[in-house]
């Protein structure tokens, strides 16, 4: 009676047959480079969805959000200049100005809110919005106030129109720019929480990448000198080329997961935290500068020419920038100088006058400024992240093509000395 043909797990476990301890090792080399292969390819997967989160999600929600803050600032300026100078045919000309960036604002705050609506708390945005609705109730009826009332000497509003007024810029600072800060906090926060697992996968990917590439490396040269060994053959070429590759996968997947996320991680705090800073400094530059608007409104109250110098020392910028704000600075002094000595027709004229040395002219020269170094930090940021993302371009199939071939010449290497026990 013959003996049962020896089953595959009989063959390929026989400790004491050389055919058996061959399949062995194939199977465990096998076995390392699926390891690897998952491994990278999951963790090259994962980095290019986290890479998409921050590029088309989170820093986009945290620009938004930041832009929302700087538009409501300006909204409120605008409001105070058509408030200071309505009714005077000489301002005519600002009155205009003033109407238009207040509309145009307003349609950036609007589409602003729109954009966080699908990103940020809904609960939150809905109610800024419907606070912005109070808000522009009451700026719509201290116009028509002050529209309807005999006109007041300048800078001097109808009381109905100051109380409407004082209502507008209370529920703008109270409400709104709190609720846009918290905005932008909690997307900054979001934007924290992206990269930190960003960087999570980074070391995660490099770590795995060394360690079962390593291994299997490893086995791969163990294997190459125990045939070397075991049959007395030069080194296998199918074996030394898995080698090659798997060498070259591992080193390549640690450039790669190292290299983009120091693009990314660099863009980030080379370019969009500048950005950042400066949209706020923007944004409470224009929220001072209508505190001087505010001053006039008011007839003079200590209250805003301590908000004004509050919010002027804690502006961050680069020096030249800031030193196109101290101009400003020294308009501001004047106008209230002016204001305080009962001489209120000229402050309103030097505030909203665009000759060089007024006001206006040099708010808007430090407002270029300031403009032109946040967009070159806008446009660093998109070129240095995209870099960062292009790295990865691929990277989940390179590791299946590369195991697979290196599961193939495994197999392949080994082809003939099976043959020769078989034979």
């Amino acid at each position: 009676m013959e003996a049962p043909a020896p089953t595959l797990t009989r063959r390929v476990f026989r400790p004491d047959d050389t055919p058996a301890r061959i399949r062995q090792k194939v199977v465990v080399m096998i076995l390392a480079a699926a390891a690897l292969l998952a491994a990278t390819s999951l963790l090259m997967s994962r980095a290019q969805d986290q890479a998409r989160i921050i590029g088309n999600e989170a820093a986009p929600q945290a620009a938004t959000a930041s832009d929302l803050y700087f538009a409501l600032s300006d909204l409120d300026a605008q409001v105070a200049r058509m408030v200071l100078i309505d009714g005077a045919d000489s301002l005519s000309g600002s009155q205009i100005d003033a109407l238009g960036t207040y509309r145009e604002r307003s349609r950036q705050v609007d589409a602003d809110l729109t954009r966080l609506l699908a990103t940020a708390d809904e609960a939150a945005v809905l109610q800024l919005t419907d606070d912005l609705a109070i808000y522009r109730e009451w700026v719509w009826q201290a116009l028509t106030a002050e529209s309807q009332l005999p006109p007041q000497p300048p800078g001097k509003l109808p009381p109905a129109a100051l109380g409407f007024y004082t209502q507008a810029t209370n529920a703008l600072h109270l409400k709104l720019l709190p609720a846009a800060k918290a905005l932008r906090d909690a997307s900054e926060t979001r934007l924290d929480d992206a990269y930190g697992q960003q960087r999570l996968t980074e070391v995660l990917g490099i770590g795995l990448a060394l360690l079962l590439g390593g291994a299997l490396l490893a086995l791969l040269l163990a294997f190459q000198v125990w045939l070397v060994g075991r049959f007395r053959r030069v080194l296998n070429p199918a074996l030394l080329a898995a080698t090659v590759v798997t060498l070259g996968l591992t080193v390549s997947a640690c450039v790669v997961f190292a290299g983009s996320a120091q693009r990314i991680s660099a863009a980030r705090e080379d370019s969009l935290e500048p950005f950042l800073q400066l949209s706020q400094t923007r944004a409470v530059s224009y929220d001072a500068a209508a505190d001087t608007s505010r001053y006039l409104i008011s007839g003079g109250l200590p209250f805003y020419t301590a908000d004004f110098t509050a919010k002027s020392d804690g502006l961050v910028a680069e020096p030249a920038v800031l030193e196109r704000w101290k101009a400003y600075q020294r308009d501001h002094e004047r106008i209230v100088a002016l204001a305080d000595s009962g001489r209120t027709a000229e402050a309103i004229d030097t505030l909203t006058g665009i000759r060089r040395g007024d006001a206006a002219f040099d708010f808007s020269y430090f407002d270029a400024a300031i403009s032109a170094v946040a967009t070159e930090r806008k446009q660093a940021f998109d070129t240095s992240f995209a870099e960062g993302q292009d790295l990865l371009t691929g990277w989940v199939l390179i590791p299946i093509a590369a195991m697979s071939l290196v599961i193939m010449l495994v197999s392949l290497s080994v082809r003939r000395r099976l043959a020769e026990y078989r034979a």
